[in-house]
């Protein structure tokens, strides 16, 4: 195919996508379908071209009682999991979004198949069936214990569990279908992966710090970043792509973006410069350089615009959802603004 019929191709799916926010067309599960291009039914076509970074949703229809849950992990995982969760689907099919966090998702189906998603540098957007339970992990950046090959080779893409050499896959998934309830099902992936993690091959304790530097509140510069640990900047470049799959300033723009979402979700009183409130305090706290910067971003890594998102995705997602879990532990080392350089 030459490029500009991709091209075109690739807009033509992104237009599909768009036209999911219209509650008439999330109203029918055969027209999501139809918007929803098939070659893109776990990784939206967007990601090719566009940056983002949460989970929205929305069910496809009305009277369906829908939750989706995040927990801390058990503490032994604390250090490589960021957030677990439960996530019911009701009576009609759910069309979700999700945002990157800097980490890879394992998501498992109870009754299904599990599969691994990479580092996103773009919505994902999937159409979850009526009547699914899925129990999930979100690691940290550079945090993976499952995957055996550098992550920049999984980005944008998810790949079966199986498909990685995981003989344990299918006796762990009928215990899990098995188990009393959900929460029981995912104490039984939590104990699994943490026998995964004491077999597995240590993080990189460099990049380990280069994210945690590379937080919104840290206002690190990569070149800086790079000396501080003792690397050159490509040396630091190509250790971030092998571990975490994206390159330091990508992972910089994600984790800003996070936190952007994470004050939004904690509905917490900006820490930034005095006279700001809202939108642009909030911008301002976690280093945007005004409201346009922050609204470009959006667009770029969300796909809409901020008022879009805060209007409809992310103000459904909070009476929903609960990530109370992600957004506390995302915004531990957030700094009041004595501690601002």
């Amino acid at each position: 195919m030459a490029d500009d019929e991709r091209e075109r191709a690739a807009q033509a799916t992104m237009d599909g996508e768009m036209r999911l926010l219209d509650p008439e067309a999330r109203a029918s599960p055969d027209r999501v379908l139809q918007l929803l291009d098939p070659e893109f039914s776990e990784i939206a076509a967007s990601a090719t071209v566009a940056a983002a970074a949460g989970c929205e949703g929305e069910v496809t229809g009305s009277g369906s009682l829908q939750s989706y849950i995040e927990r801390l992990p058990a503490p032994a995982l604390s250090a490589l999991v960021q957030t677990v969760w439960v996530h019911h689907t009701g009576g009609v099919p759910y069309v979700q979004r999700r945002l990157p966090a800097g980490g890879v998702e394992l998501h498992w189906p109870l009754g299904g198949e599990p599969r691994l998603v990479g580092p996103l540098t773009g919505p994902l957007l999937e159409v979850i069936p009526a009547h699914t339970t899925i129990v999930g992990i979100r690691f940290r950046p550079g945090s993976n214990p499952l995957i055996p090959v550098a992550l920049s080779e999984l980005l944008d893409q998810a790949v079966g569990l199986r498909e990685l050499g995981h003989r344990w896959v299918e006796q762990l998934g009928e215990a899990m279908v098995n188990a009393a309830t959900p929460e029981a099902a995912l104490s039984l992936l939590q104990a699994q992966l943490l026998h995964e993690v004491r077999a597995a091959i240590r993080p990189d304790p460099l990049v380990d710090e280069a994210a945690r530097l590379l937080m919104p509140w840290q206002q690190a510069e990569v070149g800086v970043l790079a000396a501080h640990l003792g690397l050159s900047a490509s040396q630091l470049r190509r250790r971030c792509l092998h571990v975490v799959g994206v390159s330091p300033k990508v992972l910089q723009r994600i984790l800003r973006f996070q936190g952007f979402l994470a004050l939004a979700q904690a509905t917490t009183a900006p820490l930034g410069q005095r006279g700001l409130d809202g939108m642009a305090g909030l911008a301002s706290d976690v280093g945007y350089a005004d409201q346009s910067h922050l609204s470009r971003e959006c667009l770029r890594l969300a796909g809409v615009t901020p008022s879009a998102l805060f209007g409809g995705e992310v103000d459904r997602c909070l009476r929903e959802h609960d990530h109370a879990a992600s957004y506390r532990s995302f915004l531990a080392s957030r700094r009041g603004p004595s501690a601002r350089r």
